[in-house]
């Protein structure tokens, strides 16, 4: 290994030991600081180096986190209070208006289709099996319907 690739090595690990403590702990109250302490870091450099490393801030990554684990909670049937505090949000309307920014529907709405949805694979399994598996094995559309 050269010389200068070690240290751009160490640096990244550290950026991902960091991602991997955001991963982890997005349900709980972490900032900045606490994100990059864990890195070793100063709160700017970090910032700098996550944003280099995965093209999004820290921030903005946490945040993402803690959408997608608020999708998968709400497609559980969760109701979206508890999915709110579940995922590291302290109010329902924040929560609500950051998920609608996110995905351009409600909470409440997202989880009444995914509902819609497991009813209607529960009726019939092969909706969700997609159409070019299906035609791979010879099913037809109208075998799916």
């Amino acid at each position: 290994m050269e010389p200068e690739q070690y240290p751009k090595l160490y640096l990244y690990r550290r950026i991902v030991q960091a991602k991997l403590f955001i991963d982890s702990h997005y349900a709980e109250r972490i900032d900045l600081t606490q994100i990059a302490d864990e890195a070793c870091f100063s709160r700017f450099h970090f910032s700098r180096l996550f944003k280099s490393s995965y093209g999004k801030t820290p921030h903005h990554y946490l945040t993402k986190v803690r959408m997608d684990n608020a999708q998968k909670l709400l497609a559980q049937g969760v109701p979206v209070s508890g999915v709110c505090f579940r995922v590291g949000f302290d109010s329902s309307t924040s929560f609500a208006a950051l998920f609608k920014k996110h995905f351009g529907i409600s909470p409440s709405v997202y989880q009444a289709g995914q509902q819609k949805k497991q009813v209607r694979i529960a009726a019939n399994p092969l909706h969700a099996v997609p159409n070019c598996f299906a035609e791979t094995y010879g099913w037809k559309k109208s075998n799916i319907q």
